[in-house]
Formats: C-alpha cells, sequence, structure tokens
C-alpha cells in the first residue's frame, strides 16, 4: 500500500527518487522519507510526518547528495503516523537503511528474539525489526548483505517489498518481494527501482518485476542479478512497459478523479479495440478462446474481489448466469480465504483486481490454484501479481488510475465481462444469436453512449451543491443496477466521508425504510429495464414518507418525474450495458459533494489504491 523508489548509477539519487515518490502519491499514504549514500560512503536518512512535500521542505539546505538511494511514502500499519515509524529504518549500528511495503506477522517474536541479544528499537514498526534481523544475521554469520537478507527472510512470516542499502557501499541496492510488487527499472549503466513501474517511467521502459520470495542484487555497472530465497539463480526476464508521461498527467482537469470519470469513452474504446470486431462482431479473448475447453466444461464460476471490483463482479454474476447458464458465485477475497471454501477442479475462479496486486485477492489466487481450480485473471495493470499467478486472463487496457476511488476500472472490469460472458455463451450455445449481436453492438456504441452519458456533468454539478451537508445517503437499484447502486454508495463514502448505503429497492422496505425522512436523500437508478415498473413503486414509497428523491432515469422519460424531485436523465443502451451508463452521473455525483466539502477527491483520508495488506 506504500510506494518505494530506489536508484542507483550515476545521476544524484535524491532528485528520481522525490520524483518518483511524487507519482506515487496516489496511493494514500502518511509520510515519507529518503536515505541516501554520500559519495564517500556516508549515509543521511531524512523522513517526517506528512506529504512529500513536506519532506522536500525538510530537506532544504541539507547535503543530499549521493548517486545512490532509497525513498518510501508510509501508509501506517503497525504505529502511529509520526517521524520515527516513517521509513527508512536504520540498523542498530545504522549502517543499514531498509524500506518495505507489506506486513511482518511474526515481527513480536522477532522483536523478543532480538531484544534477548541486545537489540532495542526507536519506532512501533515491523519494519524496523527486519532491518536489525537483517544485521544480527549478517553480523553473526559474517556474511554479505544479499545473504544475510535472503536468510533473514526465510525467518520471516508475511508479505514484503523491500530495498536495502549498507554505509560504505556506493554502488548497490539490495531488493527482495513476496506477496507485494517491485518493478527494477533498467537504464544505461543504471538502475530504477519501485513498487509501481509507472513512477520511474520517465527513465526507462525496460522493467524485470520479481517474483514471489526472489531477490535482487542491483549493483551500478554489473549486469542484473536475481536468486530465490533457497540461493538458486533464477532467470532475468525484461519486459517492455508501453506507458507515456501524458497519462499520468491531469491533462487540464482538477484532479485525477475528474480526468479519469471523463476518459472513459476514451479508455473504453481502448478495452474494446480489437476484440469485438465491428464488420463480424465475434467477440475475439484469446485468454478465453486459447482455454475453451475449461469454460465449456465449468461446473460453476467463482469471482473473488474487494471493494469495487466485488461490485463490477455483481455485474458479471447477472452476464454469466444469463448468457453462459453457468452457476456465479460472487466472494469478498478477505473471506473467501479463511472460510475453507469447497472448490472443484472443474470450478473457473475469476479474480478481479484493478491493481493485480491486492493481497486478499492474490491469497484467493493461490487457495484456488491449490485446489486445482482453472483461474484467470480480469486487473489492469501490465505485469502484476495476479496476471503472473493466474493460469489465464485478460487486461482491461484502461490506463493508469491515479485517482483511489476506481472510476475507469470499475467500467472497464464490466465491459470485459460483458465479452466474456457473450464469448463463452455463444461457446456453449447458451445465448441466443439476435441477443448476442444486439449487445456485442451496443459494445461497439458504448463510447458514444459513455460521452453523452458526461454531458450530465453540469446538471449534476449543479446538484451536488444542494446535497454538499447532507449526512447519510441511500441509493437504490435492481437487477444489473443494485450493484451500481453499491458502487455510487462507494464512491460518495470514500471521497466525501459521507455515510452511504447502497440497496436493492425493494430490500428498503424491510427496515431500511424506517430512515426514511426529509433530511435523507435516496438515490434511486429507474432506467427502462424490465424491473422499470417496480422501482417506480419503491420511489412512491419514498415519496410518500417525505423523502428526497435523484432518479437517474432513461432519457426521454415522464413518468419518475411525477414523483421524483430531481431527475438525470442517460442515454439508453441494452439493458446489461446500462451500470456502465447510470454509474457515470453516480461517479461525478461523488466527484461533486466531495470539492464542494472541500476534500482531497484524489487522495482521501484511510484509503489507499493498492491494497497489499490484510
Amino acid at each position: 500500500m506504500c510506494g518505494i523508489v530506489g536508484y542507483v548509477g550515476e545521476r544524484q539519487a535524491c532528485p528520481v527518487i522525490i520524483k518518483g515518490l511524487h507519482r506515487l502519491e496516489y496511493r494514500g499514504y502518511d509520510s515519507a522519507g529518503v536515505a541516501v549514500m554520500h559519495p564517500g560512503g556516508g549515509m543521511d536518512v531524512f523522513k517526517c510526518k506528512g506529504k512529500v512535500s513536506d519532506l522536500e521542505h525538510f530537506l532544504e539546505g541539507k547535503d543530499s547528495a549521493g548517486t545512490i538511494g532509497i525513498g518510501h511514502t508510509r501508509w501506517a500499519t503497525h504505529g502511529v503516523p509520526n517521524d520515527a515509524n516513517a521509513h527508512p529504518h536504520l540498523s542498530r549500528s545504522g549502517k543499514l537503511a531498509l524500506i518495505h511495503n507489506g506486513i511482518i506477522e511474526n515481527f513480536r517474536v522477532l522483536r523478543d528474539a532480538l531484544r534477548t541479544h541486545g537489540f532495542t528499537f526507536r519506532s512501533s514498526t515491523d519494519s524496523e525489526v527486519l532491518v536489525n534481523l537483517i544485521e544480527y544475521v549478517r553480523e553473526s554469520e559474517k556474511c554479505s548483505l544479499e545473504e544475510a537478507v535472503r536468510v533473514a527472510l526465510k525467518q520471516v512470516v508475511g508479505a514484503y517489498a523491500i530495498a536495502v542499502i549498507e554505509e560504505g557501499n556506493t554502488s548497490r541496492i539490495i531488493a527482495a518481494r513476496k506477496s507485494s510488487p517491485m518493478a527494477i527499472g533498467l537504464g544505461d549503466g543504471e538502475y530504477f527501482l519501485s513498487s509501481d513501474a509507472a513512477s520511474i517511467i520517465d527513465y526507462t521502459q525496460d522493467f524485470v518485476y520479481l517474483n514471489d520470495e526472489e531477490l535482487a542484487v542491483i549493483e551500478k555497472g554489473k549486469p542484473l542479478h536475481i536468486m530465490n530465497l533457497d540461493g538458486k539463480d533464477t532467470p532475468v526476464s525484461i519486459q517492455k512497459l508501453n506507458l507515456s508521461i501524458s497519462q499520468l498527467e491531469k491533462g487540464g482537469f482538477d484532479h485525477f478523479m475528474l480526468k479519469e470519470i471523463h476518459e472513459q469513452p476514451e479508455t473504453l474504446e481502448d478495452c474494446i479495440r480489437g476484440r469485438v470486431i465491428p464488420e463480424t462482431l465475434e467477440i475475439v479473448l484469446s485468454g478465453v478462446i486459447e482455454n475453451k475447453e475449461k469454460f465449456l466444461a465449468a461446473r460453476r464460476i467463482i469471482f473473488v474481489a474487494c471493494g469495487t471490483s466485488w461490485h463490477a463482479a455483481l455485474i458479471g454474476e447477472h452476464l454469466i448466469e444469463n448468457m453462459c447458464r453457468i452457476p456465479v458465485e460472487v466472494e469478498y477475497a478477505s473471506e473467501f480465504r479463511y472460510r475453507n471454501p469447497v472448490i472443484f477442479p472443474d470450478d473457473i475462479v475469476i479474480a478481479v483486481s484493478q491493481s493485480g496486486e491486492t493481497a486478499d485477492t492474490l491469497a484467493a489466487v493461490e487457495l484456488a490454484r491449490k485446489a486445482g481450480a482453472f483461474v484467470y485473471g480480469i486487473c489492469n495493470v501490465v505485469g502484476s501479481s495476479i496476471a503472473r499467478s493466474t493460469d489465464s486472463g485478460t487486461y482491461i487496457h484502461v490506463g493508469p488510475e491515479i485517482g483511489v476511488a476506481s472510476t475507469k476500472a470499475f467500467t472497464g472490469q464490466v465491459t470485459v465481462m460483458t465479452m466474456l460472458a457473450l464469448l463463452v455463451g455463444r461457446l456453449r450455445g447458451t445465448v441466443e444469436e439476435g441477443y448476442y449481436h444486439r449487445v456485442a453492438q451496443a459494445l461497439l456504441e458504448l463510447p458514444a453512449t459513455m460521452r453523452e452519458a458526461l454531458k450530465t456533468a453540469d446538471q449534476v454539478a449543479a446538484l451536488a451543491k444542494t446535497f454538499t451537508y447532507a449526512h447519510n445517503f441511500i441509493y437504490l437499484g435492481r437487477g444489473y443496477n443494485y450493484p451500481t447502486a453499491l458502487e455510487g454508495a462507494l464512491k460518495l463514502k470514500e471521497i466525501s466521508y459521507i455515510h452511504a448505503e447502497g440497496l436493492p429497492a425493494a430490500e428498503m422496505k424491510h427496515g431500511s425504510i424506517a430512515l426514511i425522512d426529509a433530511e435523507m436523500p435516496t438515490v434511486a437508478i429507474a432506467t427502462l429495464d424490465r424491473t422499470y415498473e417496480k422501482t417506480l413503486s419503491n420511489i412512491e414509497e419514498i415519496k410518500s414518507r417525505g423523502g428526497k428523491i435523484i432518479a437517474v432515469v432513461s432519457k426521454g422519460d415522464d413518468l419518475v418525474r411525477h414523483c421524483a424531485d430531481y431527475c438525470i436523465e442517460v442515454p439508453s443502451t441494452v439493458e446489461c450495458l446500462m451500470p456502465l451508463v447510470s454509474i457515470v452521473p453516480l461517479q461525478l455525483l461523488a466527484y461533486y459533494i466531495a470539492t464542494y466539502k472541500g476534500r482531497n477527491v484524489d487522495q482521501p483520508r484511510n484509503l489507499a489504491k493498492s491494497v497489499t495488506v490484510e
């Protein structure tokens, strides 16, 4: 969940690291720090609570020269956000500096053992325990730093991505990972290190992604050396990351979130391009086609996901059961991994994650693989852990998502699930051909439909002013749009800090209707579909109890206007794609309410973009 940046080469390390840390601010953090090795071999650590800009101010007037260094942004797990708990952490002697993402689950046992050998601790973190464990191994076994890191990590239980430098060594960084991402960028006689390759894309497009329980010796002017924790060398596989700097900039928008909402027509074009053939309406997903027999023989499909990805998976459940006639279950990955689930070899487990690094989803993937299921990944980040650990999968190709509250990744995930359901349904002969063609054609028209939906922005911005000071919201939807209601409520919670809950519209009567009064606004998704009349009745029930209603309706619909206080019209498409259209005004509503409240929309409190801890 935190950010790691490192550099070794001929450049000044500190500016490279600070620039990279700024690029990682979207992940959410509470403190920042750097460790830099001076040309003569001395090492200085600069760190403080707050933002990277606070660290920059702290560095003013200080000597941070050096061509090797490591930097970090911390999201608190063990210990409150303060200067002492910020990274990098020094070992007892001050000769080793370490930065760490993840959680060391057995850190208390290790800390108690180190205390018996005279070690003391300045912070409350598990990370400081790890750097001292490495130093203890180095001193007691008289071994090299890379050997000490390898031996120490074999005693660790938990998740980690680490980088370690040693005083006096001006050309070497040791890095390792398990269940937390780590990418090494290759330059001309120099190396870059990051938990997200996008943060160092200014300098290189050639990357090596470490696998679980791999350790890298990164030394200026020497070939990259990678080994596993048993000390055996592993091959170095270089991958090209095709990403432009412009994709990481705001492009004239006030926030990344607003930019990413407005990018959705283009990102869905990228998601669909080459996958829906305009001339024939054929769906081409190589991950499905190459594993056709698995999908034909599937007894059941299980989605595992968290947060917004879980909401997308609920829509995927509707799509697959409707078109493929395969039973589908949708599981929170965090519960699935501890529930001793029943998994059969002819099940397909679909792991959904924007970052491809979500710790609970990765653990669910490992559990499914051990049970013999075929595991399929749907994620956005090329080369991510889920992309590498699943049997096959599909990238959503929506480009980097910087805003913490997911928007274009949600619509990309649902779009991929629609294509998957269409293709598998056709392979199985369970989708009617006319319906198949209508949905496939609607997918091709989807970018234009999304552009039309975005025209509601000015209306939503004006409407948001009315509800800026509300304390609670209810979001209602039915069928395909029930998950849309959940997602709309989540967006509002995440960035405005207003409590909101999403409900199936009919379930409101079973308890939650007691909350309805003039102070409780309700957002009702009432587009023209098979549940339209029923949703209209639910809206009448709220109106009769004095509730304020914001309705998302199909363009040209006048019936809802008679009972709703406010109506937002969206263009129509086939029913199964309406969530992609109706979510747009809900994303905008959350955004504008949050901005009117003065919230940090791109970096909401307590949240991180990539949740790599439990």
